[in-house]
């Protein structure tokens, strides 16, 4: 079992960004952008990122959108999220009971979480389009991954 990434991890990312968009609900691809802007934040000029840059980020955008998922399930049967269908499709909300469990949280990784979700949510919810802001990141890995190593990028091989 691997205990980075796993359903309860990832939950609770899910449930720091639900409690901080609160009232507001978020659909699953806006739930994948806040999640990378809240790991990454050190690329988006915000606190020290909490996960390191990979060379492989462009492809943890789809593992990260299935690992939300299974983490949204584990939170809506927990009662601590809701999920709503709405004209634009499925969209996820922090319980009361969510926004209670965030706040009785005291791992220093949560707080970090906390600081960072709330810049995340406050930059790119609700005024940002995920569609275009996963193409910008996919952008710009391709922009660090063709740089010349010799001014800081990676190696184009």
């Amino acid at each position: 079992m691997n205990p980075l990434n796993g359903p309860v991890e990832v939950a609770v990312r899910a449930l720091v960004i639900l409690a901080n968009s609160y009232p507001e609900p978020i659909d699953l691809s806006m739930l994948t952008v806040l999640d990378h802007a809240m790991l990454h934040s050190g690329q988006f000029h915000g606190p020290p990122s909490l996960h390191p840059h990979l060379p492989a980020q462009p492809g943890e955008l789809g593992l990260r959108r299935r690992l939300l998922h299974e983490g949204l399930a584990v939170l809506t049967r927990s009662g601590l999220a809701e999920v709503e269908g709405t004209d634009q499709g499925l969209v996820y909300r922090a319980t009361s009971r969510g926004s209670g469990f965030v706040g009785i949280l005291e791992a220093p990784y949560v707080a970090q979480l906390q600081d960072r979700a709330l810049g995340a949510v406050r930059e790119y919810a609700p005024r940002t389009d995920a569609r275009q802001a996963m193409r910008s990141f996919v952008t710009s890995w391709n922009v660090d991954f063709l740089a010349d190593p010799r001014e800081g990028g990676a190696a184009s091989g």
